[in-house]
């Protein structure tokens, strides 16, 4: 006697393994754009392989970081605009790396969501490769999760991890002394940080994501949605041209808090807030929400996304190679005797 079967499948439950077969072949010529020295397999294994001898290290450490995008993906998920946030994902792993004197080797990403929408994770994962080619890190891997009952329809998140190496005895910071000269590179909006108040701030002014932007064209989503800028390259030719001591990614806690993470016991910072202009959407922001100086400094930001403590001797000669890098410098400050950091000028 033969048991009966309900012919209940896994898609019934709400997982489409179809759909994401189709999505691994979608991006797999994304993928295939990042691939760099020492990459060795490509997508569809059950691990990736990274040759470090074939990268050209000969004593490396390896270096790791894991990040995501935060409440940065509610914006993206209402408005649909999902292509730029893949490329905030890359750049909160690698950005931080950079700071720590590594080179970016590969990243691997996972997205999970109720239910797979083949077309919107692929953009989300073109992002995430374009942030990848950007800063000459391979996109080896990653996982896409379908979770019926844990998302919302439409809802998904993410989160990465990047691995890069340096060679022995080049870990930063380093060499960090008082007399320092403090050099600033712009940021190019509020990047992936803060975004918890930018939504509070946004509810308090009444408008809508696709309203007009108060202060540049286009709609006020799109204009908070600009990917987080990559610094990789060009902190990197920093570094291997000489005289870089410490780089700080301005993240969360904003200048207030990240600078001083690099600076060592007993040493400081101070900061002429006039050597640079509060860029529009922070006034906005701050006229908004009837902030104070103190409050953006520590929540945003504020138009500087990574700072560089380097040699006084080098600073003149390190601010032109970054020009020629396509960065936005400013030389802000200087470190000091004393811990703390210290304000003269002012952003608003």
């Amino acid at each position: 006697m033969t048991q009966g079967k309900n012919g209940i499948t896994y898609a019934d439950a709400g997982v489409d393994i179809d759909a994401g077969n189709e999505l691994v072949e979608r991006i797999k010529p994304a993928a295939k754009r990042t691939t760099r020295s020492g990459v060795m397999a490509g997508l569809g294994g059950f691990g990736a392989l990274f040759d470090l001898k074939d990268a050209g290290y000969k004593d490396p450490i390896l270096v790791a970081a894991t990040d995501g995008v935060g409440t940065k993906l509610r914006i993206a998920i209402d408005t649909g605009n999902v292509d730029g946030v893949g490329i905030d994902l890359v750049a909160m792993c690698v950005n931080d790396l950079v700071c720590q004197g590594a080179e970016p080797l590969f990243f691997l990403d996972y997205f999970a969501t109720g239910k797979l929408e083949t077309e919107t994770a692929a953009r989300i994962i073109e992002g995430i490769a374009e942030g990848c080619y950007q800063s000459g890190c391979a996109l080896i891997g990653g996982e896409t999760a379908e979770m019926p009952g844990m998302y919302e329809a439409g809802d998904f998140d993410l989160a990465g991890f990047s691995v890069g190496a340096m060679e022995r005895g080049a870990d930063l910071p380093a060499g960090v002394k008082a007399g320092d000269v403090l050099i600033g590179l712009a940021s190019n909006g509020v990047h992936s940080n803060g975004y918890s108040l930018v939504r509070k701030l946004v509810e308090v002014s009444g408008l809508q994501w696709s309203d007009d932007c108060p202060w540049e064209d286009g709609t006020l989503g799109a204009a908070l949605l600009k990917p987080t800028r990559l610094y990789v390259k060009q902190a990197l030719a920093a570094v291997r041209a000489g005289g870089v001591h410490a780089l700080a990614h301005i993240t969360g806690g904003g200048l207030t808090e990240n600078l001083p993470r690099v600076l060592p016991e007993g040493l400081g910072a101070d900061v002429d807030l006039s050597t640079w202009e509060l860029p529009p959407v922070f006034q906005w922001l701050a006229k908004t929400g009837g902030m104070d100086q103190a409050e953006i400094l520590k929540t945003f930001n504020s138009g500087i996304g990574m700072i560089l403590s380097v040699e006084a001797d080098r600073a003149d000669a390190l601010t032109e190679l970054l020009k020629e890098q396509g960065e936005t410098v400013y030389r802000i400050g200087t470190v000091t005797e004393g811990e703390g950091m210290r304000y003269t000028g002012t952003l608003l």
